[in-house]
This record gives structure tokens, sequence and C-alpha cells, in this order.
């Protein structure tokens, strides 16, 4: 799913966050994330937020909003090649911190737009304002604080985005909210991590957004149960992120990137037109065929090869990426 970003936003989105970490030690700062990272891993109630105050939101930020930024815009990218004449006039981004969602979604559908981020920790509001500053089809947004939970009430929107939130929450919370997304949008994203657990959560979400009259519009190329078997599999997808110093720092490596992985379900009220078939591994490039791993719209999971026989599409096919939808339009 590598979509060339674009670049003003993301050039934003990277300067903001570069000075950020400016009279934090660089001991301190990984230390910080190294602490949060081990507390997102544990369970976490409701009502006590892990972003604390400043130092924390800060390191975390650096750290993660990145990864979550390039996550949630391929995800979006793919929805919006699902709707292509929609667009959202109005967002809210639940559990949103300091905003990553909101800037994928703006980087997908260019332009300001009435967002309001809804958060229960402060001080991630408050950074999520700072930076924001930096883009001015950001500088609007409303910063509100609010329990996610079951008394979570949202005002109607086109878009709701729901990024690694729904793993901070309990079972009964998870469920009070993707039912308050759905009563409230038109359209909902849920982006989790990548983990056999995050995609068992989007499941569960993808299953009451279905039960609530949605339609899917990505990943999946059908509105019918996942064909995985329980256990033996997830679905999941990557994208691309460059590394900073701070993450070199903190995960003792070289290389200049990393690949985020993700689990996503997109769905709408009205009638999208999702992809015949999803890629959905790394295509196997051999001698003269690609090997892609399809999710297809029977639904079923099932391997197709292309050869040179095949012309323009073999061309298309060593150009396939995971995540992508197939046959490319």
């Amino acid at each position: 799913m590598n979509v060339p970003l674009p670049v003003p936003v993301a050039d934003a989105l990277r300067d903001s966050l570069a000075g950020l970490l400016d009279g934090l030690p660089p001991r301190q700062a990984g230390q910080a994330v190294e602490r949060l990272i081990a507390s997102y891993r544990g369970r976490t109630p409701t009502d006590a937020p892990i972003l604390r105050d400043r130092a924390d939101v800060v390191a975390y930020a650096a750290y993660r909003m990145p990864a979550t930024f390039a996550a949630v815009r391929s995800a979006l990218a793919e929805f919006a090649a699902a709707v292509p004449e929609w667009a959202p006039g109005r967002q809210v981004d639940v559990g949103g911190g300091t905003g990553a969602a909101v800037w994928a979604a703006g980087a997908v559908w260019p332009g300001a737009r009435p967002v309001t981020v809804l958060d229960w920790a402060e001080p991630a509001l408050a950074l999520g304002r700072e930076i924001a500053a930096a883009q001015p089809d950001l500088r609007d947004v409303q910063w509100q604080r609010s329990r996610i939970g079951a008394a979570l009430t949202i005002e109607s929107t086109d878009l709701i985005t729901v990024s690694y939130v729904l793993n901070e929450l309990t079972a009964p919370d998870r469920t009070a909210v993707v039912d308050a997304a759905a009563r409230a949008a038109q359209a909902v994203v849920i982006v989790e991590p990548g983990t056999p657990d995050g995609y068992t959560r989007v499941i569960e979400a993808r299953d009451r957004l279905l039960a609530a009259g949605f339609h899917i519009a990505a990943p999946c190329p059908h509105g019918a149960a996942c064909p995985i078997v329980p256990g033996t599999d997830w679905c999941h997808f990557a994208a691309r992120v460059s590394r900073s110093s701070l993450h070199r720092q903190v995960k003792g490596g070289s290389l200049a990137y990393e690949d985020e992985k993700f689990s996503y379900v997109a769905a709408t009220r009205f009638p999208p037109v999702p992809a015949a078939s999803r890629v959905v591994r790394k295509p196997q490039i051999r001698k003269g065929q690609v090997l892609l791993d399809l999710c297809e719209h029977e639904p079923a999971l099932g391997r197709t090869t292309v050869t040179k026989r095949h012309g323009p599409l073999y061309k298309a096919a060593r150009d396939a990426d995971w995540g992508d939808a197939w046959p490319p339009a």
C-alpha cells in the first residue's frame, strides 16, 4: 500500500514534529517512549489516560504519530478509491489524541472542513492544537476533551475515524464506541494494530457496522463473513514510515524506515464500489510470473498467477503491492 504521500501535508507534519523534542534530552525521550509502549501493551482503563503530561505527549507523538498517520492515510486512500465521487464535508476523530487521523484525512481529501477531535487526554489535545497550527487547513479544528467509552455521544457527521483506540478500551466500551459511530456517521473508518488481537477487534467492529446497515468499502471486496479461519491467520497490511533518530534510538535499529502493520475496516451508509479483489500478502515475483494472494468477491481466499502471456496485466502485477485492489482500475 505504498501510495505516494501528498508532499505538502507529509512535510508539514514532519516539520511540526521535528521541533517537538527540542529541550527534551534524548535519553529522557527514549525512556518516556519505552514506558509508554509498555503501558499501551497492558490493560488500560478508560478513566486513566496514559498520556499524562506534555513530556509524555511530546515523546509519544514524535515516536508514534508518523506511523499512525501513514497507516490511517493508507486506509483512507483505499476507502476513497471505493467512493470516488464522495468526500467528507465534516469529520469527527474519536480518541484522536494529537490528531494523526485528521492530518491523514487532509492528505486524502485536501481542503479545510469542520473537524472535531475527541480525546480524554488534555495534554494530547493541547499538543495536537499546537502542531496543527503549521497546516492552514487544520487551524480551525476543534479539540474537545471527552470520555471515550459507554457515555460517548457524537454529533452527526460525514466521516468518523477511530484509529488505535479500541485496543485501549474494555469490551463493553468498544461496543459502545462503534455503535455511537454507526449512529452518527455516513462513513466510519477504524484502524487497529496489525496483530491477531487488532484484527479480531476490527472484525468485531465490522460485524457491528454491517448489523447497523453499513456497506463495507475496504479492504474487503464483499460484505460477507471474513473467509479467514479464526486462529489460523489474520488480515493486516503495511505502510512504510521513515524512521527518526528517536525511532532508531528506541528500537536500536539502523534502517532509515520501518513498516507499520495495521488492520482496518471502512464502511459507509451509501453503496460503495469495493475492489474486485484485494492483495492480502506481499506479491511473490518469480521469473516470468507473479503470484498474488487475494481476498476475492465470492468471498474466498485464493492465489492467482500472472505471467508474461497476460501482457499489460503482467506489468501491473509486478507493480502491485500488498493491500492494493486487484485488478488495478
